[in-house]
């Protein structure tokens, strides 16, 4: 029986099959008739055929795992897409309201002799950035940063030695990120 198990197993020695533990399996527990089922007339060994009951809740076990499987990776799909969906809208979203943002930038910086009339400018507008912060809005840095042509869309050159090169040295319009998706370039200025 060692020699069998020896020659299935691959093991050189007796060493390497005891390792294995194979050498500990009890003869009853692996009778070759179970396995090979008996000897033809020609002396060549039977094969048994697996029981078809056996075959069935094998198959049946198989397509349930698939299923499950499949069902597991339309779960983690359909999620993805909710999320994508729901980033989607909410750029969109911010993105109708940036002109109104800016808007309100403008006015904020023309001269004004009146001071509630300021002052409730001024509150609307931490009202509308107070919203972008809450949905994951964010102004994209640009004024003495380094031009970066993912997050700028550069409109001019300038000659201004009291700037780096390629640094931005004007901001036209600002820009604004949702996460690590742009919703709108910066439109900068680049010194040279």
């Amino acid at each position: 029986m060692t020699d069998e198990i020896r020659d299935a197993d691959g093991c050189e020695d007796y060493e390497s099959l005891e390792e294995s533990g194979l050498h500990n399996v009890a003869n009853d527990d692996l009778e070759t008739e179970d396995v090979i089922g008996g000897e033809t007339d020609d002396g060549e060994p039977e094969i048994v055929e697996p029981d078809p009951l056996e075959q069935a809740v094998q198959a049946a076990n198989d397509k349930y795992m698939r299923l499950f499987a499949e069902f597991d990776n339309f779960r983690k799909r359909t999620a993805k897409e909710k999320a994508e969906t729901y980033q989607d809208a909410v750029a969109k979203t911010v993105l109708e309201l940036l002109p109104a943002v800016d808007s309100f930038e403008r006015a904020m910086e023309a001269p004004c002799t009146d001071d509630a009339y300021r002052s409730g400018m001024e509150k609307i507008y931490q009202q509308m950035t107070g919203i972008f912060e809450k949905l994951g809005v964010a102004e994209i840095p640009a004024l003495n940063e380094p031009f970066d042509p993912k997050v700028h869309n550069a409109i001019r050159q300038v000659e201004d030695e009291n700037f780096g090169e390629s640094t931005v040295c004007e901001v036209y319009q600002k820009g604004y990120r949702l996460g690590d998706r742009i919703i709108r370039c910066a439109m900068v200025a680049v010194a040279n």
